[in-house]
């Protein structure tokens, strides 16, 4: 304030010749104030332009709120510590039934309260919200070994265990990535004064709900007990689930199972394959998923949670003028199935001056690495790996580069309300090979079409980072809003099995068998 009344004083010396009144002295100090802040902030000199610059508005992008966890890791022993402090949430194991009643006469009395509830929601409320209310989830309350248990496992052993799988990852990073069921589980079972989703909301009653959710960590479980303990662990799981009436009368189509990494939960999959599955994508080549087990109709596709750190608006100003490097690739360039595209894009790119592909691996120093690259480029290569996904497309656009994805046969997460050709750039993976074609193509977009796609990448972050408490329109919110357009597909096959004949020569098996296929690059240039 004092070197504020110095500055007026000596700016208005001149001014206070023309009159000496205190208002009209204040007015003109004022005009010149905003006159100079206007000159200042928008002269050409203070804002050079750049060939390829990112445009930001802070409404479109996505602020890490303090008061959220974004980290798997400190979100997890935050969700421990309460749980050891307010004593064990685990309620008693009552969702079986009455022992003393025989298991069809369950199944008949649930299908009856069912019928009930969903007559009354849909005749009584004269809104019709029937058609708009939120999805209503129960959550089972399964044995902590299968919840609680692999929880505490994974933080026991986070820091001080190195293990590798056989590519090379490290095992908990890896579980990190694929930890989707947490996400979703913490979430559910949150106080509902914390959750702020409006899609969703708990049920504590089974004929009230309309999908039936799952706690298993079978990703956890697989990675970090032994093959045996694992397998029985999976069979326990399988039999404690079956057992429900809820199960019984649907045969599993209206339940939830987090399986979002393609080895997990391997042993026991065909018995639950009429069920919802959460997977990272489809693979039509039969190495992890056979044929009928699952669809696009009854299955969903989920992000990765990404390795690298959100770059946010002022990040992501920061970098544009550093986004030297036209295209870049770090990973393991040598892959199985449709992964072996890897090496021969490798072959092709690897000696472009402004192209930089490099072999790595997901530890520290090569997460240091990828995001130092993935900041400094334009592009990002995003072939397919093992499967057709890789969580370097997620990592890609949270850091701001552009996914050039070259994987035919990719699935992408909520693309039912994300148009992905609007931040990615789509090769087929005969063009992707053919030499010289790549580069070319991808120098011959012009940069305002680029600029347009960062700017669609800031705000389409937002949708890719899970979080506690879980936010609107985050991955959390839009697994809801997606499964609210299977819930009446599910009720009609639910019904149509308690009804047709079982000698009946025609059941409609509703599988997904045809796989997606990239035709076309979606950009001309």
């Amino acid at each position: 304030m004092v070197g504020g009344r110095q500055y007026s004083s000596s700016s208005m010396n001149s001014i206070s010749r023309i009159t000496r009144s205190p208002f009209l002295l204040a007015i003109v100090s004022l005009t010149c104030f905003f006159l100079l802040f206007y000159i200042f902030t928008t002269s050409p000199s203070s804002s050079p332009t750049k060939p390829i610059s990112l445009r930001t508005s802070n409404t479109n992008q996505p602020h890490l709120n303090p008061n959220v966890q974004y980290s798997f890791v400190d979100s997890l022993e935050i969700f421990l510590k309460k749980r050891s402090i307010s004593g064990s949430r685990h309620l008693p194991d009552d969702t079986v039934g009455d022992p003393d009643t025989e298991e069809q006469q369950q199944v008949s009395k649930l299908d009856d309260l069912i019928w009930k509830t969903e007559t009354a929601r849909l005749y009584d409320d004269e809104q019709s919200s029937f058609f708009t209310s939120p999805i209503r989830v129960y959550v089972y309350e399964m044995p902590a070994k299968f919840t609680y248990d692999m929880l505490s496992l994974f933080q026991n052993t986070y820091k001080e265990t190195f293990n590798l799988t056989s590519n090379g990852s490290p095992v908990h990073r890896l579980i990190e990535q694929h930890s989707i069921d947490y996400w979703l589980w913490a979430d559910l079972i949150a106080p509902e004064s914390e959750r702020l989703l409006k899609s969703v909301v708990r049920v504590h009653r089974q004929e009230d709900a309309d999908l039936f959710y799952v706690p298993f960590f079978t990703t956890i479980s697989f990675f970090l007990l032994e093959k045996q303990q694992c397998k029985t662990l999976y069979r326990e799981a399988l039999k404690w689930v079956t057992d429900q009436p809820a199960w019984k009368r649907s045969e599993g189509r209206d339940h939830i199972f987090p399986i979002h990494h393609p080895w997990s939960f391997k042993s026991v999959r065909k018995f639950v394959k009429n069920a919802i599955w959460l997977l990272p994508d489809m693979d039509s080549t039969g190495n992890w998923y056979k044929p009928g087990q699952v669809s696009l109709e009854k299955d969903l596709i989920l992000p990765y949670v990404p390795n690298l750190d959100l770059c946010d608006a002022k990040c992501l100003s920061e970098n544009a003028p550093k986004r030297t490097t036209l295209l870049y690739f770090r990973g393991r360039l040598k892959r199985n199935a449709g992964g072996k595209i890897r090496s021969k894009l490798g072959s092709e790119l690897g000696n472009a001056a402004d192209v930089i592909i490099e072999e790595g691996s997901a530890g520290e120093a090569g997460k240091i690495a990828a995001q130092s690259g993935m900041r400094r480029s334009v592009f990002c290569l995003s072939p397919a790996g093992d499967t057709p996904s890789s969580a370097r497309l997620f990592d890609a656009i949270v850091s701001g580069c552009i996914p050039v994805i070259v994987s035919d046969e990719l699935e992408l997460p909520f693309e039912g309300f994300l148009d992905y050709r609007k931040i990615s750039i789509f090769v087929s993976s005969s063009d992707a090979v053919q030499p010289g074609w790549l580069l070319t193509y991808l120098r011959s977009i012009k940069p305002t079409q680029i600029i347009e796609m960062q700017n669609n990448l800031a705000k389409y972050t937002r949708h890719f980072l899970y979080s506690h408490p879980a936010q609107p329109l985050g991955p959390e919110d839009l697994v809801w809003r997606m499964m609210a357009g299977k819930v009446a597909n599910i009720k009609l096959h639910t019904r149509r099995s308690q009804r047709v004949v079982k000698e009946s020569r025609s059941i409609c098996m509703c599988d997904c068998r045809r796989p997606n296929v990239t035709i076309t690059s979606p950009l001309s240039p």
